[in-house]
């Protein structure tokens, strides 16, 4: 299997990857604005048939590299994206304890999103 294509679906509040025009993985996140901009993923999936085929960590990946083209922290309340960030400290760092309470503070608020 070829890399999967990592497409942005920012209204659906989803990171894809696609390959042969099938969504094989997933990122479910929210924008948060305050305190400061951050992209919060709060689940990770990738289909059964795709499983240990390193979808997951290249979702990770290019979320990371997706904030940090907008300029935006990561705030993770995924554990998967937050294991990925503590094996990979040269390429993540973990979010402020300020900006996990705020992200799990909207959430709550919205708890039908997810």
């Amino acid at each position: 299997m070829s890399d999967p294509e990592i497409r942005d679906d920012r209204a659906a509040g989803r990171l894809e990857a696609v390959s042969g025009g099938e969504v094989v993985g997933g990122i479910e996140y929210f924008v948060l604005e305050s305190p400061e901009r951050a992209l919060v993923p709060v689940h990770t999936i990738v289909e059964p048939a795709h499983e240990g085929k390193g979808i997951a960590g290249s979702l990770a990946r290019e979320l990371f590299a997706l904030a940090g083209r907008e300029h935006s922290a990561v705030a993770s309340l995924c554990p998967y994206v937050t294991r990925w960030i503590e094996r990979h400290p040269d390429e993540a760092s973990p979010a402020g304890q300020d900006l996990l309470a705020a992200a799990k503070g909207w959430l709550r608020a919205h708890p039908g999103r997810f």
